[in-house]
């Protein structure tokens, strides 16, 4: 028997029992709070969200903008497709989760049931495409490539196929008039990633899974004003995903249209001419090599002289942008973007980079004028020029004797400008200058004429080209030291058979201990535009087209005009300056007049004989530049009044021998030139600028001015004659 007393027994107990009831209490007060912020407090916003689990949204794309040439002709556009498309929610509500719908549905396509499951899957890290990075309340395109039959056989037997749709639908289309692909201004469009959709969300123009965004050219450029704002359907919904009836919506808002100064019927004719000169340049061989010129690649761009607007651009080789549409397969893929592509997605105007040849003697004219050396003052135009045991050749070894620069320009002379760099290269202290000291006005006049930098041209990826003045070298040695002190060591070590050649070690060698130093050999050739120069065709083109216009150097445009698609709203595009050209008014004439010259009696008047002379003074500038293990790159820099027109063509021998004769075809076809050099207004496919946008209809729509498809064919096929 227990020793403890009873009243000490009941008095443990009663504690006890008093512990229990505070902690049950407490429980309960707990509970009671909890519920109190849940269901009183935070009662709405809970609410809201539960009802928010109970909707799903389905997103209607919005009509994406029509982009329009000058004259309100489409060149890229929407057309109606048979699409067809899924339901997921349906088919996963049947047995097999749709299995033998989706087979009866691959048979009627012609595809194969693997394809048609992959397009209907869902999206995820694990994932790869195809698949569907939509929402799964969303039809689900199947192809957007049905025929009239297939559609039929779907509707017509609406049993076999639950949960299928056949409906015509918009989808992206380039229609290419005259035949004018204008692949890599357009661009092409691509669904959005996930990481896309939340870099936007906090954004004034967020992205939904399913939208199609620009992914270069003007599709991405004006993405956001041709995307327009996305439609939403609202479901409600059980929890198990059935459809009880419909939310509150919102309807699509069309995006906007845009109007450019691209005229289709000049790119038509720009780009086949830019096509023909390559082919005939095949034709051809080259002294040099021995064999036919390669000319693998080439750009052209007509712009007007006085706003820096882009009348047409061309790039070989291109592509057909309606590949993109619907989604692109590997093979596909591979074509345009493998190593043996030659890369058509690139758009050479704008990011082919080249040596410029002889069309850079007129930003070396404005850095010798500014320099102190009068232009009209004479230089000796030798055979050669020499700088210790190594002799740098005139074109073809002629000499002019004494004559004015120009003349140098005139009749292209290389010595005049290999003395004018040399000794520029002296009074900055040649190997070493002062610090501070070295005035480079050959390579400040490259800069100000806008090498080394970006136009400002509303095409996405533009590059800047290169300047090699003394900062470059620096940068560039001391980027590359490394690798270069490497390869000496290891031809020092020696490597036998395997080493090294000679020449890459002497040459590594060199650049190892002074390759930040700018040498007296890069300033002569850099002076003709050789060397380490880079830039491009919308550079050069730029800068002509200033010549052009007394000196202002103007941003480059393909956008016009952004109108809204009730018509109401036009924002237009007007032409901007980033700069001067280095020059002043009496120097700008100067070389004005010398380039005359050269297509009246210089090098390149061969091209332009019979070419109107006094009714329309057209000026050019032929280059040739020299890359080493390659061939010759054709450069022609034209303009009249009106228009600015550059083309180049990689490995196709000289600028008037490749270029020439589709530079001068594509000037006949604006001006309307015919043989004898009679102009024909009714035959000119832009005898001046166009200025006006096209008519705007009260409903928002542009009613079309087209060129005449006859006279645009009669250009476009022309002949070198």
């Amino acid at each position: 028997m227990s020793n403890i007393p009873e009243t000490g027994r009941t008095s443990r107990v009663t504690i006890r029992l008093i512990g229990i009831q505070i902690l049950v209490f407490s429980l309960l007060l707990t509970l009671g709070g909890r519920l109190w912020y849940l269901q009183i407090r935070n009662g709405d916003e809970y609410q809201e969200e539960a009802a928010g689990n109970h909707v799903q949204q389905v997103v209607q794309p919005a009509p994406r903008g029509t982009v329009y040439d000058a004259r309100g002709v489409p060149i890229a556009d929407s057309e109606t497709r048979l699409v067809v498309s899924a339901s997921r929610t349906e088919l996963m509500k049947m047995d097999d989760d749709g299995e033998a719908v989706l087979a009866r549905v691959a048979q009627v396509l012609g595809m194969t049931e693997e394809e048609v499951a992959h397009k209907i899957r869902l999206c995820d890290a694990e994932t790869p495409q195809p698949c569907w990075n939509g929402s799964p309340y969303q039809p689900i395109p199947i192809s957007d490539e049905a025929t009239t039959q297939q559609a039929l056989t779907i509707r017509e037997r609406a049993e076999d196929f639950p949960g299928i749709t056949a409906e015509p639908e918009a989808v992206r289309h380039y229609p290419a008039p005259y035949g004018a692909v204008t692949s890599q201004v357009l661009g092409y469009l691509s669904p959005v990633t996930d990481a896309e959709v939340q870099e936007a969300k906090d954004t004034d123009s967020p992205l939904l899974r399913s939208d199609q965004i620009g992914r270069s050219g003007i599709e991405r450029t004006y993405d956001t004003a041709l995307r327009g704002d996305a439609g939403v359907l609202r479901y409600e919904v059980d929890k198990l995903g059935r459809v009880l009836g419909m939310a509150e919506s919102d309807e699509p808002v069309a995006g906007s249209s845009l109007v450019t100064s691209i005229d289709a019927g000049v790119q038509a004719v720009v780009e086949k001419q830019l096509d023909l000169a390559m082919k005939t340049a095949r034709q051809q061989v080259d002294q040099i090599t021995g064999r036919p010129y390669e000319a693998d690649a080439g750009a052209a761009v007509v712009m007007e002289s006085k706003t820096g607007r882009i009348v047409a651009m061309a790039s070989l080789p291109d592509y057909d942008p309606n590949v993109w549409v619907g989604g692109i397969d590997s093979e596909q893929y591979a074509e345009l973007t493998g190593e043996n592509s030659n890369y058509p997605l690139l758009n050479r105007a704008i990011q082919g980079q080249a040596a410029p040849g002889s069309i850079f003697k007129v930003v070396s004219s404005m850095g010798a004028v500014n320099a102190g050396y009068a232009f009209d003052n004479t230089y000796n135009c030798s055979s050669s020029y020499s700088l210790g045991s190594h002799s740098f050749k005139n074109f073809e070894s002629t000499g002019h004797g004494p004559i004015t620069l120009g003349d140098a320009l005139k009749y292209s002379c290389n010595t005049v400008f290999y003395r004018l760099g040399h000794q520029e290269w002296q009074k900055d202290g040649g190997l070493d200058p002062d610090k501070g000291e070295a005035d480079e006005h050959l390579y400040q006049a490259a800069r100000k004429f806008g090498l080394g930098e970006r136009t400002g041209i509303d095409l996405p990826n533009e590059v800047t080209g290169r300047v090699p003045d003394r900062q470059w070298k620096r940068e560039y040695w001391e980027a590359n030291k490394e690798s270069w002190c490497k390869t000496a060591e290891a031809a020092k070590a020696g490597d036998g058979e395997d080493g090294p050649s000679a020449y890459v070690a002497k040459l590594a060698r060199e650049n190892c201990l002074e390759g930040m130093k700018l040498r007296a050999g890069d300033s002569i050739i850099y002076a003709i535009g050789q060397g380490d120069l880079l830039v491009t065709p919308i550079q050069m083109a730029t800068g002509y087209a200033a010549i052009s216009n007394g000196g202002t150097l103007y941003d480059p445009t393909i956008g016009k005009a952004v109108i809204s698609p009730d018509g109401r709203r036009i924002e237009e595009i007007k032409p901007s300056a980033h700069g001067e050209l280095p020059a002043d008014d009496k120097t700008i004439r100067q070389i004005d007049q010398a380039l005359q010259s050269v297509a009246t009696d210089g090098t390149a008047a061969w091209r332009f004989t019979d070419w109107p002379h006094e009714e329309i003074p057209l000026r050019a500038k032929t280059g040739t530049a020299q890359v080493y293990g390659k061939q010759t790159t054709s450069w022609l820099a034209t303009y009249t009044e009106d228009y600015t027109v550059v083309m180049t063509i990689s490995q196709a021998g000289t600028g008037s021998g490749a270029s020439g004769p589709a530079v001068r075809n594509i000037y006949d076809a604006l001006y309307g030139v015919g043989e004898g050099g009679e102009i024909d207004r009714d035959r000119a496919l832009l005898p001046e600028p166009r200025e006006a946008l096209p008519k705007i209809n009260p409903d928002g729509t542009i009613e079309a001015a087209p060129a005449r498809p006859e006279v645009v064919t009669a250009w476009r096929d022309a002949e070198f004659g």
